[in-house]
């Protein structure tokens, strides 16, 4: 830890970096940042910053306000979208509390608890997410009209030099310049829809590098005057956007999910995680699916998993087992489909591991691959095979994970409260407001 601050400390100065930004999340996963000189980053990676934690939502109650941020100095990177005259860096901070002990609202405490427990059982959690966005001009269309997009290309288009594939561009070079490695990066099916495809790495470390992928997705889109956004749904009839995350457990340098002897090359392990998450699939929805937009991405037509399912290659369902590459059975791995890319990624990687866990723990069978496109399966058909569904609604989600148990054990009676509270409000100003499909099919005709 000391060999890594004073890289950081060296790396400052040599660089001439003016400003340090301290980078932490609520609850919901929002950003928050405040900035510190060089001159006080010593004391910040020795010590931490105190703030306000009643400031911030989700974390103290005034009473109680007083918390600290305390830099993780192997997150320290300089951000080159801000570096102008100024030089800027950014280091990513456990929120702890006074006498140091970690504070339960913070969502990579939260993480961590669910890394910890997978080590306690010999495995290492990695993740690579698929990161699905949206361009659209700005003005932002306060008034409810939908957005203007940049673009009508579709899926894999290759397209002349437009604004849009111009500024994906600069956004995948400057992760690159930043040691953020990209797998893939393309144009999604739907007009100005993009993807960046973020490369395998432990779940805490992507955990930091999806909340910076989404704001250099944003700050490039702006210096361009365009809006970028991760809104789950922002386009009627077309595909909403996924983050859509692949992810295996390691026991050593050894993939624990793979197992040549399988027909599948599925270990017993990997069997009983997947069994873990689609078990708890209804359970976890509202932490990887967690807005009132997110249930306009979660329906039939538009190659969103509704149906809690595993397959091969079987896109319609929820988890998908892609083909273990000749030769390399580090890629073994499933991938999860329901998370949109609006979700707090510490959370939401938390929820789905302690069910994957959960499912080893415990020994839950694997049910039967669903082999058709459930999505031309009767409800009677559904039914026969023992297929449910993921929930229809924020408020159904809502409903199921303040029922369980594994919920309110991996996210913290903290956390677990607050987060239950705080989408019972949304879902009750949801159902407030009067909807521009409401004045369209009834002001007239009732």
């Amino acid at each position: 830890m000391e060999r890594q601050q004073d890289y950081v400390l060296r790396t400052v100065e040599e660089r001439g970096v003016r400003f340090v930004q301290m980078w932490f999340t609520d609850v919901l996963g929002t950003p928050k940042s405040f900035q510190i000189t060089p001159a006080e980053l010593e004391n910040a990676l020795g010590e931490g910053m105190t703030f306000d934690g009643s400031t911030i939502d989700g974390f103290s109650r005034v009473q109680e306000s007083d918390v600290l941020a305390m830099p993780d100095a192997k997150t320290f990177q300089l951000l080159p979208y801000l570096a102008d005259d100024a030089p800027v860096a950014r280091v990513v901070c456990d929120v702890v509390n006074l006498d140091g002990s970690p504070f339960e609202g913070d969502p990579r405490h939260v993480l961590r608890r669910a890394l910890e427990r997978a080590r306690s059982l010999g495995f290492s959690f990695f993740v690579a997410p698929e990161l699905e966005y949206f361009y659209f001009a700005r003005p932002s269309p306060r008034d409810g009209t939908a957005p203007m997009p940049l673009d009508h290309g579709s899926y894999f288009d290759l397209t002349t030099n437009d604004l849009a594939s111009a500024i994906r561009r600069q956004t995948v070079l400057t992760l690159e310049d930043m040691g953020i490695p990209v797998e893939y990066s393309q144009h999604e099916d739907a007009p100005s829809q993009h993807e960046i495809d973020l490369r395998y790495t432990d779940a805490m470390s992507m955990a930091d590098t999806v909340m910076t992928v989404r704001m250099v997705v944003k700050e490039l889109a702006a210096h361009h005057d365009v809006m970028a956004t991760f809104m789950p749904k922002p386009l009627s009839g077309v595909q909403g956007s996924g983050m859509h995350t692949h992810m295996s457990l390691f026991d050593g340098d050894t993939n624990a999910f793979y197992d040549d002897s399988d027909e599948y090359n599925l270990s017993p392990v990997a069997r009983r995680f997947i069994a873990g998450v689609l078990a708890h699939a209804r359970e976890l929805t509202a932490v990887t699916n967690q807005w009132v937009n997110s249930y306009k991405r979660l329906i039939v037509g538009y190659e969103a998993p509704v149906y809690i399912s595993w397959a091969r290659n079987n896109r319609s369902a929820l988890v998908r087992v892609p083909p273990t590459k000749k030769g390399k059975r580090d890629s073994t791995r499933i991938e999860y489909r329901a998370p949109d890319s609006a979700a707090n990624p510490y959370l939401a990687f938390a929820a789905v591991l302690a069910a994957g866990l959960t499912g080893i723990e415990k020994g839950y069978e694997l049910p039967a691959e669903a082999a058709a496109n459930l999505y031309e399966l009767s409800p009677a058909q559904r039914l026969a095979e023992g297929i449910e569904s993921l929930p229809g609604s924020l408020s159904e989600a809502v409903d199921a994970m303040e029922r369980s148990e594994l919920m309110a054990e991996v996210l913290g009676e903290h956390v677990f409260e607050w987060f239950v509270r705080n989408k019972r409000a949304e879902w009750a100003d949801y159902k407030s407001e009067v909807t521009g499909f409401e004045y369209r099919r009834y002001l007239t005709s009732l």
